[in-house]
């Protein structure tokens, strides 16, 4: 399918690996140009060096931590006249409801609520003057069903789903579509971290660890973070026009929802 986007331009947070690299990949196989950011230099610059070799499109790389408000204003510059806004943060760090006070909270809410809500604000007017634009907020399964370890996360990206849905339609009308993608677990270095965590919390195999959480997977498997991407593009696309303000679960069905 032709997602109609080629000669667009992008910014993709939090990109040089996992979802977000997922993400700018399959934009870029759509012929869109990238601003890439990340807060590690050197395999920020690698990932956009593999995407330049392999698709052919122009990568400008940022390398600050989207989460401050330098960061965010390194990021804006190199993303004037952006037409697609992909936002991205790590997570918070796991824990039980009387771990955290109110810097932990603020933190949370930096990464995983204001910063995405900064970038949105400072790139849709641009969007909205062209009449054309596309937002997706990669955020969690975890606002649809809370996950009890995942406070901290639970309450920053459900704040910013919040925004968005009010935000969405009010932006409609000029063209610019905005949308949630909720990751369920996939096949990345976090995924890695949590099963070696399960593993030495268990007394079992890495492999063990996987293979439990792997079951609790109606499809039996994680995700990858190609076919993230491929539905990350499908929002930014042409053809995503009248998808507005959804939240949109990539879980493997694990979320247990009717609606």
């Amino acid at each position: 399918m032709d997602l109609g986007i080629a000669g667009r331009r992008a910014l993709v947070c939090a990109s040089s690996r996992g979802l977000g690299l997922g993400c700018a990949e399959a934009l870029a196989a759509a012929g869109v140009d990238l601003v890439m950011n990340a807060r590690g230099a050197e395999a920020l610059e690698t990932a956009a060096q593999a995407i330049r070799d392999r698709y052919g499109v122009a990568v400008t790389t940022v390398a600050a931590d989207i989460a401050t408000g330098a960061g965010q204003d390194q990021a804006i510059e190199a993303a004037a006249g952006a037409d697609i806004l992909v936002t991205n943060a790590g997570g918070p760090p796991p824990g039980l409801w009387s771990d955290w006070g109110r810097d932990d909270f603020i933190a949370a809410l930096d990464a995983n609520m204001l910063a995405p809500i900064a970038l949105m604000r400072a790139l849709m007017p641009g969007m909205i003057e062209r009449g054309w634009g596309r937002v997706v907020n990669i955020t969690s399964q975890s606002v649809r069903a809370p996950i009890p370890a995942l406070g901290l996360s639970n309450s920053a990206r459900t704040g910013l789903t919040g925004y968005v849905a009010g935000t969405a339609r009010q932006v409609a009308r000029q063209g610019v579509i905005v949308n949630n993608l909720l990751p369920g677990i996939h096949d990345t270095a976090r995924a890695a971290a949590l099963d070696e965590n399960v593993a030495r919390s268990d007394g079992c195999t890495i492999a063990e660890a996987r293979a439990a959480r792997e079951d609790t997977i109606p499809v039996g498997r994680y995700g990858t973070t190609a076919e993230f991407g491929a539905a990350c593009a499908f929002l930014c696309s042409q053809h995503a026009g009248y998808i507005v303000g959804q939240n949109i679960l990539a879980d493997g069905g694990a979320t247990n929802l009717t609606m």
